[in-house]
């Protein structure tokens, strides 16, 4: 650690020991801390999640949809969006903070939980300022939750640097040890300082402490473009020999791919329960009902759900396909580094408020003069989480030596196919949305053809690729690629000269 370089930190602080057994390190007390991350990443995926139920179970009625509503279920979302991405910036701290701690103890794993105990405190919160916008206490509280979280995860610093041998190997055998404590330190409580002064303004102008729990979010960018405009002036600075460059919010250092994969399953299996739990709850017919409407026939009852169900269906196979998405761009990853973190962070904000695009297009039937503005809100909602998948995958492209596979970079046998995957759900619901300001009279059919369609242009994908790219060839003049040789690595788009 005395030169300037940092070796990226190893995934093996989150796995085997450098040094000796399990069954030694179980014998001294100490753990590995991979089920416990497992856990957290479980638990905090659940957490951003369920918050979008108070915005999905707001009660309206056709009488009430007016613009006022839309503009309290506008607001609703947009407190939404921000209490979800400030509960993924303390998921991102939680990364790197046990980057930097390589194993633990029973006290680790009791300060973890009393970490995670206030994060589920978090979804009370927002139902507070959500249901009571005009009331600072709320935000008052919300802010105490995030000041708390900020105080158990320094308390984890401050107890794995009091016992070295729980740290990551780099830093437990460096001699600037108390440099790094402090510049951790610094960095898990610049949120926490953040919220102590929006949860101060919110008591005499709480609009204020909604910018600066904004600027909790953007904090890390905003640090680098300040570092950039510093450089700018004064010119660039070598790094001193003791930074930790993997706890800095410098956007291309290295994320956990692990967690990252994780964090994102949590959250679109939760958004998946979601729907089949509004299914339960609301499209269950009374007994009473059956007996005196349907004349005991629960097959008549059930058919008057027809368009729920339809609803269910649509939302699952998108919420599936999205996944399905996430989970190939994911494969071709080598690395994620913070911009695209921040970039999937947006896409499961928004995947997050597909059971609001079910509740909406399940709504066709008891509004049915509304249906436009509901296939126009779940179009929006498809088109935004989609478009970040887009986004993450032009990001990486940016950089493709050094976050991509082979395969998949510009020219790579899989590029044109990833491209065509990642961009069908953007095209398909802008389409749908746009169908919608000329045909609005066909919007519910439109929506629905659209529901079907994508999962099957999902199957007929590769083939149509394929087919595409074979058409391009010929127009081009240019010979077929011969199985097994160069051109079978290379993209028929761009072949080797």
């Amino acid at each position: 650690m005395s030169g300037p370089q940092t070796p990226e930190p190893a995934r093996r602080t989150q796995g085997d020991s450098p040094t000796g057994t399990g069954g030694e390190d179980t014998a001294d007390g100490i753990q590995h801390s991979q089920r416990m991350l497992s856990f957290s990443d479980a638990l905090l995926s659940i957490i951003a999640t369920v918050m979008i139920l108070p915005v999905t179970h707001t009660e309206i009625s056709p009488e009430q949809f007016d613009k006022s509503i839309q503009r309290l279920l506008a607001t609703r979302i947009a407190v939404y969006l921000m209490t979800f991405l400030i509960v993924t910036v303390a998921w991102a701290a939680h990364t790197r903070l046990f980057q930097v701690v390589g194993k633990i103890d029973d006290t680790l794993a009791l300060l973890n939980l009393a970490c995670m105990m206030t994060i589920t405190f978090l979804p009370f919160t927002f139902s507070l300022m959500v249901t009571f916008p005009e009331v600072p206490l709320g935000i008052f509280l919300f802010c105490m939750c995030v000041i708390a979280i900020g105080a158990v995860q320094a308390l984890i610093v401050v107890y794995a640097f009091h016992f070295p041998h729980l740290l990551n190997p780099q830093i437990e055998s460096s001699t600037h040890r108390t440099l790094y404590r402090q510049h951790i330190l610094g960095i898990v409580l610049r949120g926490p300082a953040l919220c102590f002064a929006a949860a101060g303004f919110s008591l005499f102008f709480y609009p204020l402490s909604y910018l600066l729990m904004a600027t909790v979010i953007f904090l890390p960018y905003v640090s680098k473009a300040c570092s950039w405009c510093k450089g700018r002036l004064v010119g660039p600075q070598e790094p001193p020999a003791h930074s930790v460059e993997f706890f800095t919010f410098d956007l291309h250092e290295p994320l956990s791919k692990e967690r990252v994969e994780a964090f994102s399953d949590g959250v679109y299996a939760i958004v998946a329960t979601l729907l089949i739990l509004d299914i339960c709850e609301d499209n269950i017919p009374d007994s009473k009902d059956v007996k005196e409407k349907f004349h005991g026939s629960l097959v008549a009852a059930l058919s008057v759900y027809g368009p729920h169900f339809l609803a269910y269906f649509g939302s699952f196979a998108t919420v599936g396909l999205l996944w399905f998405a996430h989970h190939s761009l994911f494969l071709h990853i080598r690395k994620a580094t913070q911009s695209m973190g921040l970039l999937n962070t947006l896409s499961l904000a928004f995947v997050g408020g597909l059971p609001l695009a079910y509740q909406q297009t399940s709504a066709f039937a008891r509004q049915p003069h509304d249906e436009l503005e509901s296939v126009r809100v779940s179009c929006a909602i498809i088109f935004f989480a989609s478009i970040f998948q887009f986004a993450i995958w032009t990001t990486a492209l940016l950089h493709e030596e050094e976050t991509l596979q082979p395969s998949a970079r510009f020219g790579g046998r899989e590029h044109a196919f990833m491209f065509a995957k990642l961009a069908l759900y953007p095209c398909a619901s802008l389409l749908a949305f746009a169908s919608t300001c000329f045909l609005s009279r066909f919007s519910t059919a439109i929506f629905h053809l659209t529901q079907i369609a994508v999962p099957f242009s999902f199957l007929l994908l590769r083939l149509l690729v394929r087919l595409a790219l074979a058409l391009l060839r010929a127009l081009r003049g240019l010979p077929l690629p011969a199985p097994g040789g160069q051109d079978d690595v290379r993209s028929p788009l761009l072949p080797s000269p």
